[in-house]
């Protein structure tokens, strides 16, 4: 097989090659994408401008909500473009950029959701020292090493990946996954990148046993708590997270820990929108829906909204 390394471009696939289809393909992305990019965007907003969020925990959670609007913004625009122009081509540059930013994001929002879970553990756990442990200092090195150690992941797979001899150019997803363009390598140096998925998952399997440790010792405390409202009010301040942490580990486990030599391509497309998709688009919903500190710093925003159009339109009256 002809050696491809040096390829400009790869081919990804295709959801349909029946025209009309693609375009309904297409705007069904852009309108999850929209979906995504809004709600994260307002959990930010809603953070950044209500003072009584600026709290640890609401700052991780601005900065998840930054990570989640990267990871869901490095698949879907160009998909949603190749479907509107009928291609299939990425170029060798861009994707290096979609491994390099897929696991660039996924990294940090796995390292800030442990940062969580150390957040709520002292919390509960050690409230009468919570600001001594988790002041403004702490919290800004926290959340910068979850961004460093995320940029450390996506260069380690991208070298890894990009490492390899390729035999074809023509990936059999939608986006630059890695799993597939395993399968177009023609020599031993695949392993190189086996090898460092296998170390990532080492790091991640101790940042998932430092999260159920902490919420061990969570729970523990929780019900030496005298008050079935004091205990259901920390149970409140945790369940969200829980939820974004299951959610993330079990839709990557299906994706990457799964036989990759018997499944179809559409089973493979399934779980890339499973573990890509999914995580970025959920993730406000499941905070602002269980949370009211959300809820109402939301319905803040509306209500100013609203009382700048009112002013704008009595300021400049339409003739």
């Amino acid at each position: 097989m002809p050696n491809l390394t040096s390829t400009s471009e790869f081919f990804l696939l295709e959801f349909s090659s029946v025209r009309k289809v693609q375009i309904v393909y297409s705007f069904i992305f852009l309108t999850v994408y929209l979906t995504a990019v809004t709600g994260n965007l307002l959990i930010i907003l809603a953070v950044t401008l209500d003072h009584h969020l600026h709290t640890p925990m609401y700052f991780f959670l601005m900065n998840l909500a930054i990570q989640d609007l990267g990871l869901i913004s490095v698949t879907l625009p160009k998909t949603m473009a190749n479907s509107l122009m009928n291609s299939r081509s990425i170029s060798y540059l861009g994707c290096v950029a979609q491994v390099f930013c897929l696991f660039q994001f996924i990294g940090a929002d796995f390292a800030i959701l442990t940062v969580m879970a150390h957040d709520r553990h002292i919390a509960i756990c050690n409230p009468l020292h919570y600001e001594t442990i988790m002041h403004r200092g702490a919290c800004i090195q926290m959340a910068a090493s979850a961004w460093i150690a995320g940029a450390l992941n996506g260069m380690l797979q991208t070298a890894g990946t990009f490492s390899i001899t390729f035999c074809s150019n023509m990936i059999d997803q939608f986006f630059c996954e890695i799993p597939q363009m395993l399968k177009l390598s023609c020599s031993d140096l695949y392993l190189v990148e086996v090898g460092v998925m296998i170390f990532s998952s080492f790091l991640v399997s101790g940042c998932f046993i430092y999260i159920t440790v902490s919420y061990v010792r969570i729970f523990e405390a929780v019900l030496k708590i005298p008050s079935v409202h004091g205990q259901k009010k920390a149970i409140s301040t945790c369940l969200p997270h829980l939820t974004v942490v299951s959610l993330l580990i079990f839709t990557g486990m299906f994706a990457y820990f799964r036989p990759q030599s018997y499944t179809s391509s559409d089973l493979n497309v399934i779980s890339a929108i499973i573990y890509a998709i999914v995580p970025p688009l959920l993730n406000p919903f499941i905070y602002s829906m269980r949370n009211k500190e959300i809820k109402t710093a939301l319905l803040k925003l509306s209500d100013c909204g609203h009382f700048s159009r009112i002013t704008a339109s009595k300021a400049f009256p339409q003739k």
